[in-house]
């Protein structure tokens, strides 16, 4: 599904990630690591927001080569997500249903799965980190995307969206959808149905099925 081959990304402080090869099926794969071993610098580079070198391809289609159609088979949820503060959820959801063809069946359902209706016409600029992550989820599982990657997915909400999340990624990686996601909330991520583990340190990583 996901293949990468010659993946370089570098920074001028010397830090890079470096994966000559990677291939992982449909499933559901987590990355863990310590704090700056590289895994949020790999997930936004697969997600189309940092540049790198060599090939990355989801089904066939090339980031570099293709990437408006790869980012549209994309979700991504990152860490500590931002948007402009003027913007409400409301205005988020119809521009990603616009560029990602959501339909309105589709979006009624996340909004029920996160619980977002309270908060859809307040302004981002007084959104609380719970209130951002789960408007970052749902915007990432919008237009049946075939990769979604979620950087620490479960930080910042509460016991039920957590139980909520690990539910809805289950269902959706039983209809084909495929996960990449890093995680320190062993809890939730324990009740996932892991198809691997990749371990990153320093920039490397190495898998375990």
């Amino acid at each position: 599904m996901l293949s990468l081959s010659g993946f370089e990304k570098k920074y001028p402080s010397g830090f890079e990630v470096v994966i000559p090869q990677l291939d992982l099926p449909q499933g559901i794969h987590l990355i863990l690591g310590g704090n700056g071993s590289g895994k949020s610098t790999l997930l936004k580079a697969l997600a189309g927001i940092h540049p790198a070198n060599g090939r990355v391809e989801l089904n066939g289609v090339s980031l570099f080569d293709q990437p408006l159609e790869y980012r549209r088979k994309i979700g991504f949820a990152p860490a500590e997500p931002t948007f402009p503060e003027f913007l409400n959820l409301h205005d988020l959801i119809a521009f990603v249903a616009k560029a990602k063809q959501a339909s309105v069946a589709e979006i009624s359902e996340l909004k029920a799965v996160f619980e977002v209706e309270d908060f859809l016409s307040f302004p981002i600029g007084g959104y609380s980190s719970g209130m951002l992550k789960k408007s970052a989820l749902l915007l990432a599982f919008m237009g049946q995307p075939e990769l979604i990657i979620l950087d620490e997915p479960f930080t910042t909400i509460d016991a039920q969206t957590q139980a909520q999340l690990v539910r809805l990624i289950c269902q959706r990686a039983k209809e084909g959808t495929g996960f990449l996601t890093t995680s320190h909330q062993s809890g939730p991520i324990e009740l996932l149905p892991l198809t691997s583990v990749l371990h990153m340190r320093s920039g490397k990583l190495a898998t375990h099925e």
